[in-house]
């Protein structure tokens, strides 16, 4: 197996070579993956809500931003300067520092969980051996940020919206982590890189999609149900609650709301692309390529364009889920509560739990398959 690109060594040892000691060179290489990674989140989140709007706009026949910057690209930078300068509102009878520490505990796990995202085999900021575990503890966080928002408004309408955020997150935990242990089992891994690795080898055909087409579907269900997207926006239904945990909120505040959500959106959709459609694996195996271009694979050329086209793969197909995810916003309706509730308790659960259990059969009667 082509064991990629070391960025974290070939970084370290350049600076060795410039008489910097290892320690120290060590020391410099720590801040750079996580400013790489705040700046790619937030640049993940200007492009989705770009996104969005085309998006939006061609399923309902219209044109979309167009005017501010080419093809409308400075709209989401507009709005990140609005939301930045405008006024910071308190309601006088809410709790401040909870009403202040609300968004934050929103926001900071979802950005902490880009942590465990690889995007090749060796670029990935903290290759933790339990990653998709630290995954799922840190997204239970959000909604206790949520419900804090929604107490500390002294609002009923945002106390609902945080308590149907906290109700809406414990239902859909459940089945989302059993679709995760059925990935485990397959792997024999929590750790995301032996994940990607468990399909490499045979391509397309090696994705865990095609052994765990149910576990998909949950995931994905899941997934958009903890990003509070459509069908599944019941904590912010305009229209029942005015908008939930965010109605006394506003400026940047309410900035990280909105920022929270996009990003949790890029987040899910790259760990689907890395749990189900072989994360940063092209198609085609790369060393078949390599045998038919008579290159090797230890090549430093094929290496760095390995970790290129690995990066570019991971992007591509996260983005293509959250196209779906938009898509599914502007033709979907919203479900009711009690019928959201139903989905989690009474539906994904159970298939759920019948989906390890058939991994686990399959695992003992086809080891070979199914990761034995």
């Amino acid at each position: 197996m082509n064991s990629g690109i070391d960025l974290q060594g070939t970084f370290i040892e350049s600076l060795r070579d410039l008489g910097i000691p290892a320690g120290t060179a060590k020391a410099i290489w720590m801040p750079l993956p996580m400013i790489l990674m705040l700046i790619g989140a937030t640049v993940g989140v200007l492009v989705a809500t770009w996104l969005e709007r085309k998006i939006s706009a061609s399923a309902q026949q219209r044109i979309g931003p167009e005017y501010q910057g080419p093809f409308g690209l400075l709209v989401p930078v507009a709005d990140g300067l609005k939301l930045v300068f405008k006024e910071d509102i308190v309601p006088a009878k809410s709790d401040p520092w909870l009403f202040t520490l609300g968004p934050i505990i929103v926001v900071i796990p979802v950005f902490l969980s880009f942590l465990i995202v690889p995007f090749g085999q060796n670029i990935v900021i903290s290759n933790v051996g339990m990653g998709v575990f630290l995954w799922i503890a840190l997204s239970s966080i959000q909604p206790i940020g949520l419900l804090m928002a929604g107490y500390a408004s002294n609002n009923k309408y945002s106390l609902l919206g945080g308590l149907r955020a906290a109700a809406q997150s414990i239902s859909y935990e459940i089945p989302l982590a059993l679709a995760v242990l059925a990935i485990a089992m397959m792997s024999n891994s929590l750790d995301t890189v032996d994940i990607v690795n468990q399909q490499s080898g045979y391509g397309i055909l090696g994705w865990n999609i095609w052994r765990q087409p149910i576990g998909f579907l949950i995931f994905w269900i899941a997934a958009l149900a903890e990003c509070e997207r459509l069908p599944f926006d019941l904590p912010e239904a305009e229209e029942e609650i005015v908008a939930g945990y965010q109605t006394e909120y506003s400026g940047m505040k309410f900035g990280l709301f909105y920022l929270g959500s996009y990003v949790n959106l890029i987040l899910s959709s790259l760990l689907v692309a890395i749990l189900y459609l072989g994360g940063w694996d092209f198609p085609i195996p790369l060393n078949l390529i390599a045998g038919w271009l008579g290159v090797s694979e230890l090549n430093p050329v094929f290496q760095i364009v390995t970790a290129a086209l690995g990066i570019t793969m991971t992007v591509f197909k996260a983005y293509l889920l959250v196209f779906v995810a938009i898509l599914l916003r502007w033709t979907v309706p919203r479900v009711r509560i009690d019928q959201l509730l139903d989905l989690g308790w009474k539906f994904l659960l159970p298939v759920g739990l019948v989906n390890l259990l058939l991994t686990a059969a399959l695992k003992l009667a086809f080891p070979f398959a199914f990761g034995g």
